[in-house]
């Protein structure tokens, strides 16, 4: 009894299910007699349904045979065509052989002239490129490039035509580079960015130039702009305005033979302020020292130029006078007629060394300067190295312009040291001569005073 009940359960839980998936719309069942019906029901429906495509399937067969029959013949037909294609081919590479060795026998010696003319066509284009005439010639490019990939080409030849064009563009090409020409109202790009018509003037295969600036020619672009950096000398400038000015025929003007890469390197030489800023901050404090030094020194040298003036015009009078070192000495001799030679030896002593301070001032520190300022420039130079070695740690030694920096500073710096200390140890010399000599002066004329005390006593 139970194994009927649980059969009866699986039985209506499948067709329960059966009965939802082939009609959704039917009611379920809610006793076995019912269920059992809609299962009698639904079988039926499937086997209708399955006579049904039998008999379409069936009426079908003939047309399925038909289209068979057609594919077959179809691909049969297609077979005979590739093999008459595939005669043919074969049939058309003998021929073109043929023609090809027809055609090889009839050029002869004329193909290796056409590989030549495709040479010289293909240097000319790259050297036209680069030359400073594209800028007035620029479809020549085109047509040399045509040229040149036309002649590649085994089935095409050049024409009279294009051969006396690339010999005409060789000629003018030759012509032109011989001539200094002026070009009126030619676009270019100024050191701003900004386009301007100006009249240039082209040297040649050299040079191109502006009124007082160099030119350069950008091969890529086919442009003209202008140096972002001129020559610091005027002369070489001046000579690009004097070209244009021109009117006789000659005119002097800074050439660059090798067309632009001296003037390249010469523009990118650092002037005299870059040079300075590359020593740095010990640079600058040389600089200030030297400046120091200097300004003492001239101050020193003017005082004391006035002041051996001023004691030789002393020396021509007998009448002391104040204004004067000699005469402030000459004033205390005549100030103790009546002291003893000792005591009037101190106190014409006494007086010069009074006199001394005003002439030896800062006279050290010239000297100070003179010996401080190549010490910085050591100082620089190991400062300079320590970064330079700090970046070989860092980047390695593939790249020099890493290690230029450093470099730079070191041999800077010592420069500097040494192009103060020189003429500041001149300065100082001088300077200490000039003080020398009027302290020997007073010391002399001191001595003769208290000699001739001596002797009237």
């Amino acid at each position: 009894m139970k194994n009927l009940i649980s059969k009866f359960t699986i039985l209506f839980l499948v067709s329960s299910l059966f009965a939802v998936n082939v009609n959704a719309q039917e009611e379920e069942a809610t006793t076995l007699q019912e269920l059992l019906a809609l299962v009698e029901q639904a079988a039926g429906r499937d086997a209708a349904l399955e006579a049904e495509r039998m008999r379409i399937f069936m009426s079908d067969q003939a047309a399925q045979t038909q289209l068979l029959a057609d594919a077959n013949a179809e691909r049969t037909r297609q077979e005979n065509l590739s093999t008459q294609l595939e005669d043919e081919f074969e049939a058309n590479e003998l021929l073109l052989a043929d023609v090809q060795e027809q055609l090889d026998a009839r050029l002869g010696s004329l193909r290796e002239i056409f590989g030549v003319l495709q040479q010289v066509a293909g240097d000319a284009r790259a050297q036209f490129q680069n030359s400073l005439t594209n800028i007035e010639f620029p479809d020549r490019g085109d047509f040399l490039t045509e040229l040149a990939a036309k002649m590649g080409s085994t089935s095409q030849l050049a024409s009279i035509e294009e051969i006396e064009r690339l010999w005409f563009e060789l000629q003018r090409e030759a012509t032109e580079l011989g001539k200094v020409k002026l070009i009126p109202n030619f676009q270019l790009v100024t050191a701003d960015g900004e386009l301007a018509n100006e009249n240039i003037v082209r040297v040649g295969a050299f040079n191109i130039a502006a009124n007082g600036r160099y030119l350069q020619h950008n091969p890529d672009t086919n442009s003209v702009s202008e140096l972002q950096r001129q020559p610091e000398q005027s002369r070489f400038t001046n000579s690009t305005a004097d070209l244009l000015e021109s009117v006789d025929g000659f005119a002097p003007f800074g050439l660059d033979p090798t067309r632009g890469v001296i003037l390249a390197a010469f523009v990118q030489s650092p002037n005299l302020g870059e040079r300075i800023g590359q020593g740095g901050l010990v640079g600058y404090v040389i600089l200030c020292l030297g400046a120091v030094g200097v300004l003492i020194a001239l101050e020193r040298l003017v005082s004391l130029t006035l002041a051996g003036q001023k004691v030789k015009a002393q020396l021509k009078s007998s009448t002391p006078d104040e204004g004067n070192a000699l005469g402030r000495v000459l004033k205390i001799y005549n100030e103790n007629p009546s002291a003893d030679v000792e005591s009037l030896e101190l106190k014409l002593g006494e007086a010069i060394l009074k006199e001394m301070p005003p002439l030896q001032r800062g006279i050290l520190f010239i000297k100070v300067i003179s010996v401080v300022a190549p010490l910085m420039g050591l100082l620089g130079t190991v400062t300079g190295m320590i970064n330079t070695f700090q970046a070989i740690t860092l980047f390695g030694t593939g790249d020099p312009r890493t290690m230029a920096g450093g470099i730079s500073q070191a041999l800077v710096t010592t420069v500097l040291g040494l192009v103060v200390a020189i003429p500041t140890v001149l300065l100082h010399t001088i300077v200490s001569g000039r003080s020398k000599s009027i302290t020997q002066v007073l010391q002399e004329q001191s001595a003769g005073l208290v000699a001739r005390r001596a002797e009237g006593a």
